[in-house]
């Protein structure tokens, strides 16, 4: 029953932290995605559409993050509280945050140093989408972990993947 404390703690920080970061990153994407639109200052296509599925994946985590918080303080025995509904949502989530830190560390060349650059016009900025990109796949690969073992706790116990996050 000890693990059950730590999720009830360990939930809401988590997820607090997965908001927050993903709507700093939301912010940064949907800013760049407007300069890119307004001057078409981007360097390829390939900076511009990846900036882009950043902000989707922003929107994305920062709405779907909220929506599995309120489920797991409402209804924590419910069917999007269960074991299996946030393997699934994270798994979704983990995929997308892959997907869009290695586009854009791609597209950056790994990293960009500002004062030696004159390619990229936001260096600043794009250096920033990388980083916070990849603090978020970081959070949510811890997630994924912590709600694994719950999993494994949760066969165990009978309960099956259909079983709640605490029991």
């Amino acid at each position: 029953m000890a693990f059950d404390t730590h999720m009830r703690r360990g939930h809401p920080i988590v997820f607090s932290l997965i908001i927050f970061f993903s709507i700093i990153e939301l912010a940064i994407s949907a800013w760049l995605t407007s300069r890119f639109n307004a001057h078409n200052n981007y360097f390829n296509l390939a900076e511009r559409d990846r900036t882009r599925f950043l902000l989707f994946t922003s929107i994305w985590t920062v709405f779907f993050s909220g929506l599995y918080m309120f489920f797991f303080f409402f209804s924590p025995s419910g069917v999007m509280s269960s074991v299996a509904s946030h393997i699934f949502f994270l798994l979704l989530t983990w995929i997308f945050w892959t997907a869009g830190a290695a586009s854009i560390t791609s597209a950056l060349g790994g990293g960009l140093n500002c004062s030696t650059q004159a390619i990229f016009v936001y260096c600043g900025q794009l250096n920033a989408l990388e980083g916070f990109a990849w603090v978020i796949w970081i959070l949510v690969t811890f997630a994924i972990l912590v709600v694994t073992i719950r999993g494994i706790q949760a066969a165990r116990r009978g309960d099956g993947m259909r079983g709640p996050l605490i029991a």
